[in-house]
């Protein structure tokens, strides 16, 4: 009986290809809990169909992350923190603060995108890494007051 998968399982395949399995398998296991449905015609081309909507959306994101890293690319980023009298921070500028700083310059930028080596606790310049997506990525500098 041919099955096409709706998620993967171990030994059989990925989600979304079509296995040639006995009645048993597919009537016992595979249908009974879900994991597939008795390949038609129909069933495949509309799994074809999003895959291909999938893969092009993905594609639309890759390509504003590109420009995004293009634009990002050398941004300064100024920050302003209370210091005390020898230059030492009260607390420290993390990831969530210069998040915070791009989206006020217009970036949609999170947190969890923004990569520091350690927090900054003193005034000076330094460098991040804003990941946009995967493999693409963006140096920008920091100023702290």
């Amino acid at each position: 009986m041919k099955v096409l998968l709706l998620s993967d399982v171990k030994g059989q395949g990925k989600k979304g290809d079509v296995i040639n399995v006995s009645d048993g398998y597919a009537n016992n296991f595979l249908l009974k809990k879900g994991l597939g449905v008795v390949a038609t015609a129909d069933k495949i081309n509309s799994v074809e169909i999003h895959n291909k909507a999938v893969e092009k959306q993905k594609a639309a994101e890759r390509q504003k992350a590109q420009e995004d890293a293009a634009r990002l690319k050398g941004q300064t980023v100024r920050i302003v923190a209370a210091t005390g009298s020898q230059g030492k921070m009260y607390g420290s500028i993390t990831n969530k603060e210069i998040a915070e700083e791009l989206c006020r310059s217009g970036y949609s930028v999170d947190k969890k995108q923004v990569v520091l080596k350690e927090p900054i606790r003193t005034t000076g310049r330094y460098t991040a890494t804003v990941k946009l997506y995967a493999e693409i990525s963006a140096q920008i500098n920091i100023v702290v007051d």
